[in-house]
């Protein structure tokens, strides 16, 4: 019979956790390389902001949560980074930004570092 402590099944979860996160910004990351190849205005980029929107406003509230067990100054620093992917989706909306360089980019640092244990 298998035995695990708390601490098997929470790293197992974290591990979980992490690699779902991940997957989540492969995603996020395709669909702005594909809008960014078709433009701001085409469907695929309408696609891309409507998920990334969704992805960030779900990251935001997990981070804002009193349980979330990240440390502050990193929580604080990702929040700043999401309120500022947002703003970078609002502007490529209306037409303000024309480059999804700095979305990519962000999002790619974010993703690779989530390193699996």
């Amino acid at each position: 019979m298998y035995q695990f402590t708390y601490a098997d099944i929470l790293s197992d979860d974290m591990a979980q956790a992490r690699r779902v996160e991940r997957q989540a910004f492969d995603e996020a990351v395709r669909r702005l390389e594909t809008a960014r190849a078709r433009g701001p205005e085409s469907r695929e980029a309408v696609e891309a902001f409507i998920y990334l929107d969704r992805f960030w406003k779900i990251l935001l509230e997990d981070l804002a949560h009193p349980d979330n067990g990240l440390p502050q100054s990193l929580k604080a620093s990702l929040i700043s980074v999401g309120i500022w992917v947002l703003r970078e989706i609002e502007a490529l909306r209306l037409g303000r930004n024309h480059s999804f360089d700095a979305l990519i980019e962000v999002n790619v640092l974010i993703r690779d570092g989530l390193k699996e244990h």
